[in-house]
């Protein structure tokens, strides 16, 4: 079972997100303030360790997480990280409110046979109560969370590896959802309430949450990213990809390549971003998406947001993760600035130092 290690964990715990293309690392603490961020880490990833969200290498990913420890203090033991993909299913059933927990254990592991297409001997279950069903009080609303053995065990290996303690797995979109608590700052006062969808344009996949009051109400996953942006500077420039990713972070590319590779990998972008609205709408029911958070490493492409409010009129902003917290002065600025919004998945994990939250 998972329910141990999605246990409340304490405070000082690393939330580590790992990438199809980097690893990530972010240490928070809180004062009487508010947030602090005491530390943060980046790591390339070996070609080969990862396939989507998929660890191909544990050792190779252990090593990683070595050197990226080497940045955060000595003392740290516990982490936190996330699974995603094919891999992880979600959803909510509606259970009797009068089931005690041991009984709702054991319910939901009945009703988890026919709803997940594994042998349950495969995966891994948990589950967090939510709230009472508003159509039928008699029954709650129950989130079922289940991952493949094989991928959970995959990075509790990797933290092993590097003497790390994997205090909590997670759903990278549910850690998404909850990097919002230090969005909200950025958008207008009323967004809580409203529905807002957070878009991680990661190297290979773009995870989509759409959170409203607290609550995420909608996630979805998209097989596209920013490693087709990188392909076709390889292709239209006979450059590396290694060169490639060099000339988008620097800007050092041929004149014409605005129109030649920005211009179509944006309205590529633009129509995955279209049809995840469309998709959420159609599947909720609900009338509108109020706001969009932009976060991931393509999320810089300049303009984007703006391209986004021309064409679907929806507020969008690129997120900035660590703007109203006090920052530790260990803290590489330049690691910060540079990288800043790769950052939101690994916030959220961090985040679950300080407070129970759904799964």
């Amino acid at each position: 079972m998972l329910s141990q290690l999605f246990k409340k964990p304490s405070p000082m715990m690393v939330g580590i997100d790992i990438g199809s293309h980097s690893i990530k690392a972010v240490l928070l603490s809180e004062t009487d303030t508010g947030l602090r961020l005491e530390a943060l880490a980046i790591e390339p990833m070996p070609k080969g360790a990862m396939s989507e969200r998929t660890i191909q290498d544990i050792e190779a990913i252990g090593n990683v997480i070595t050197k990226l420890k080497r940045k955060l203090p000595k003392s740290l033991k516990e982490a936190a990280v996330a699974v995603s993909g094919q891999t992880v299913i979600t959803k909510v059933i509606f259970m009797d409110v009068t089931l005690s927990d041991a009984e709702l254990e054991s319910q939901i592991e009945i009703e988890a046979d026919s709803l997940i297409p594994y042998p349950l001997d495969e995966v891994n279950l948990d589950f967090e109560k939510l709230s009472t069903n508003a159509a039928d009080p008699s029954k709650m609303n129950v989130l079922l969370s289940a991952a493949r053995t094989e991928s959970v065990e995959a990075r509790v290996g990797a933290l092993e590896a590097a003497n790390l303690v994997a205090k909590v797995v997670d759903v990278e979109s549910y850690a998404l959802s909850r990097a919002m608590d230090v969005y909200y700052q950025q958008l207008p006062s009323d967004a809580f309430n409203k529905c807002v969808a957070i878009v991680d344009i990661g190297a290979v996949l773009t995870l989509v949450s759409v959170v409203q009051a607290g609550d995420t109400i909608y996630t979805r996953d998209q097989v596209f990213g920013g490693d087709q942006y990188t392909n076709s500077i390889v292709t239209y420039y006979n450059k590396g990809f290694d060169e490639a990713e060099i000339g988008k972070a620097t800007g050092d590319l041929p004149p014409n390549y605005t129109f030649e590779v920005l211009a179509p990998f944006q309205t590529a972008l633009l129509q995955q971003v279209r049809r995840a609205v469309q998709m959420f709408l159609t599947t909720t029911g609900k009338d509108q998406l109020d706001y969009i958070v932009l976060t991931g490493g393509t999320a810089m492409i300049s303009g984007f947001e703006r391209l986004l409010v021309e064409e679907l009129g929806i507020h969008t902003i690129v997120a900035e993760p660590f703007v109203n917290m006090e920052i530790s002065p260990r803290v590489d600025r330049n690691v910060l600035q540079r990288h800043r919004t790769q950052f939101a998945i690994a916030t959220g994990l961090a985040l679950r130092s300080f407070s129970s939250c759904h799964i």
